[in-house]
């Protein structure tokens, strides 16, 4: 009987042994899985991913916010993953399901054709916070542009001083409206503050046109809308500078010169300015948001709420920042600024333009 309790003592010993390895086997692959585990989770709460919607709208995202952003995050110590969607809203789709999969502290999405909305849906559901980018995005956490509404207005000032300065009557005269492509939520807004504008000054549209962001489309759009009038136009509301370009064109070839809005203050743009082609432009320095966009993403990654100035319809908590109209007077204040060179912008045809307005 001894014998055999001895042997049963020294078997609960070793088996007893062997557990209390177990256990502290188990404990280290724990504290190394849990160590793991807040290390992931700590790079992801540290990265910030970036979807940009295209490399043609103008010269803008690939030379002027991609870098900026990057810039301002990496400064401030964050991982930072920029992706351009090149115009199709499948590849915005990839992209995002492949910088979720490696995880994201905050998303900042310019929207390409309401493809960022599920993203934005996928997003929150991992409980990522998500910006909206210039563009406003549904079921977005935060929006931040620049005020898109007090950017239509400053275009319907246009349209209405261009046309007092012309010794035209607001209230008859001969106006084509466009628009930038409904899919884009900014379009109706802008729209919206042109109309406040234009209305209250007695205008109306003798042509409506289909709206759209695309400069050559805009160009057929033009020609079918000058058609439809007779060749009678006063002035033309156009959404931005690239469709400027193209009813311009269509102007030129028929002789006519009257006041045509903007707004991006791109070369192509204030060039027109100068030229007396177009009446003016709405100067948005990408620099500033670009900054404002960082900051905001800032914050979040550091667990703050940012700082925002209105509320969207919707309720989404909005930072609008300030535009500037830009007229030929005006075209040397973004020179200086460094947004436009005079290597660019005083080409031949524009040079004794540029030195009337003093640009050199």
């Amino acid at each position: 009987m001894k014998k055999s309790s001895l042997f049963s003592i020294s078997a609960l010993a070793a088996v007893a042994a062997l557990t209390l390895a177990g256990c502290a086997a188990d404990t280290t692959e724990t504290a190394e899985t849990t160590s793991a585990a807040t290390e992931t989770v700590e790079a992801t709460a540290g990265r910030a991913c970036v979807i940009l919607p295209d490399a043609d709208s103008g010269t803008r995202w690939e030379p002027g916010d991609r870098p900026a952003l990057e810039k301002a995050l990496t400064a401030a110590g964050y991982e930072v993953d920029i992706q351009n969607a090149q115009s199709d809203t499948a590849k915005f789709a990839t992209i995002a399901d492949q910088q979720l999969t490696k995880g994201c502290g905050v998303m900042l999405l310019v929207d390409y054709q309401g493809a960022g909305v599920s993203v934005a849906e996928k997003a929150k559901a991992q409980g990522i916070p998500v910006i909206a980018y210039d563009r406003p995005i549904a079921g977005a956490d935060y929006y931040l542009s620049f005020d898109n509404e007090v950017v239509g207005a400053m275009q319907g000032q246009m349209i209405v001083d261009g046309l007092v300065a012309a010794g035209k009557d607001v209230a008859t005269a001969s106006i084509i409206y466009s628009s930038g492509d409904p899919a884009d939520g900014n379009a109706a807004m802008f729209l919206n503050g042109a109309l406040s504008v234009l209305d209250a000054a007695g205008a109306t549209a003798a042509f409506t046109m289909e709206g759209t962001w695309d400069g050559t489309k805009a160009g057929t759009l033009f020609e079918q809308a000058f058609t439809a009038v007779s060749g009678n136009v006063d002035a033309v509301l156009a959404p931005n500078d690239n469709n400027a370009a193209s009813i311009i064109a269509i102007l030129d070839k028929n002789g006519l010169t009257v006041p045509v809005s903007g707004q991006d203050a791109s070369i192509a743009g204030l060039q027109n300015v100068l030229l007396g082609k177009q009446f003016a432009t709405v100067y948005k320095p990408f620099t500033i948001e670009a900054e404002a966009g960082a900051a905001m993403a800032i914050s979040i990654l550091k667990g703050e709420v940012p700082a925002t100035n209105k509320t969207l319809a919707d309720g989404t908590p909005f930072l609008a920042l300030d535009p500037i109209s830009v007229g030929p007077d005006q075209v040397k204040d973004v020179v200086a600024a460094g947004d436009a060179s005079v290597e660019d912008l005083c080409t031949a045809d524009v040079a004794a333009a540029c030195a009337k307005y003093g640009i050199n």
